[in-house]
This record gives structure tokens, C-alpha cells and sequence, in this order.
């Protein structure tokens, strides 16, 4: 099992965030995470990449629980938060680069794992511009790529595709199927049609309740308004 979550809480102040969720996700998932805003999507998966710490419950990535080695479950695991933090002076060559030295790759491995990861995300046309000079779509790849960085078990994205047209919105989704092939992904989003593209498995919360989770995609956007008693 790669991500094991039982009965999770969380507050945020006097606001009971996550309300004992419990999930269980398996090897070469992709698992959509849906919601209405403020159903609790981010709170979890920031509590998944040891971001924050839950209030009670247990939480393991690999069979390495979250509360006694944080820092090795962080090993395991690649984030692209929906922000995407990015250094925009940087080229994107140099900034993955940079990003591998931090994680203690040295030399000519550098080199050659920063090579790898432009080719994986499609960023070799742009490797030798500034991030500033990218549009959102190519931004988006430097981020999955910075998030591979690692060569994670587990890869967590918050609202990978949000803001991006037509057609970087179709090569992002191919590019987070391909990611699927060879590792687990988790990503979120309020957009049924996203879970449908990407996905082979929905779960759906709200207010901190998990409420539907299955791999029959068929008839999401009823099962979705049933479940969260909201329109779509």
C-alpha cells in the first residue's frame, strides 16, 4: 500500500477541517480527489507530503508512518502545490539543476537526471529560457518536473491543470497519464471532467467527510451532486 490514512482529523482553529477520513491507496493508482472549495482537498494532501501534522489518526506512505520519520516519508514523496513556487530568474535547466544539488545529486549525475527530467515533461524547446518567459502550461511541467526531482513513490498534485487552455490542458493530462504508469499519483480538483481524463479512481469529500470513493468513473457529475448535496 502506498498511502495509508486512518481516521484523520484535523482542525484549523475552532473549524474541524478533516473529520476521521480514512483512505487507502495502492500502487500505480491515479486517484482524483473532488470537492467543492473548502471540502478539504489541500488540507490532506498537505498533511500527505508532511506539510502540516494531523490532530489524531494514523498516516503511512510505504509503511513508513508520518508522525515518527516525517522526514523519510518527504523522501517519498514528489508535491506540486497549486501556487507553484518557482524561482522566475532562473532558467529551467539551471533551476532543476539547482533543485537536484539540493537533493545532494552531484556532478555528472546532475547533469544527466536534469537532461532526464526536461525530456519526461517536455521542456527540451524550452530548457534554456527563464522561467519568467514560460507560459502557465510550460510552468506547470517545470513544476511536475521539480516535484520528480526525487524520483518519488508517490506524487501529490494540487489543481495541476487549473488555468490553462484548451490545448496545454490536453498535454498536461496526457503528461500526468504517462506519470501514472510508473508511480501513484494523487491530484485534486473541483472539475468532474478533470477526474474523468486523468483518472482511475474518484474520491470525493466534503466538509472534511469522505464521502464517495470508486473506480466506476460512469455518471460522476450525479454521483458528485448526490453525494455533496451542491450543483455542479
Amino acid at each position: 500500500m502506498v498511502l495509508r490514512a486512518e481516521n484523520i482529523n484535523k482542525y484549523i482553529g475552532r473549524q474541524h477541517v478533516l473529520c476521521d477520513l480514512s483512505l487507502s491507496v495502492g500502487q500505480g493508482e491515479v486517484v482524483g480527489l473532488l470537492g467543492p472549495n473548502g471540502a478539504g482537498k489541500s488540507t490532506l494532501m498537505k498533511l500527505i507530503v508532511g506539510l502540516w501534522q494531523a490532530d489524531s489518526g494514523e498516516l503511512e506512505v510505504c509503511g513508513v508512518n508520518m508522525l515518527t520519520d516525517r522526514e523519510r516519508v518527504k523522501s517519498m514523496v514528489g508535491y506540486l502545490p497549486e501556487n507553484n513556487p518557482l524561482y522566475e530568474d532562473m532558467y529551467v535547466a539551471e533551476y532543476l539543476s539547482f533543485l537536484l544539488r539540493l537533493n545532494g545529486v552531484s556532478g555528472s549525475a546532475r547533469r544527466h537526471r536534469a537532461d532526464e527530467l526536461i525530456t519526461m515533461v517536455g521542456l527540451e524547446r524550452e530548457a534554456r529560457k527563464h522561467i519568467r518567459e514560460l507560459s502557465k502550461g510550460y510552468r506547470q511541467r517545470v513544476g511536475l518536473a521539480a516535484a520528480l526531482v526525487g524520483d518519488p513513490q508517490l506524487l501529490v498534485l494540487d489543481e495541476p491543470t487549473t488555468g490553462l487552455d484548451p490545448n496545454q490542458l490536453d498535454e498536461i493530462r496526457q503528461l500526468i497519464r504517462r506519470l501514472g504508469e510508473s508511480r501513484t499519483v494523487i491530484l485534486s480538483t473541483h472539475i468532474l471532467q478533470e477526474v474523468e481524463a486523468m483518472c482511475s479512481r474518484a474520491v470525493i469529500i466534503a466538509d472534511g467527510e469522505l464521502r464517495h470513493d470508486s473506480s466506476d468513473l460512469s455518471d460522476l457529475e450525479n454521483t458528485f451532486r448526490r453525494v455533496t448535496q451542491t450543483n455542479v
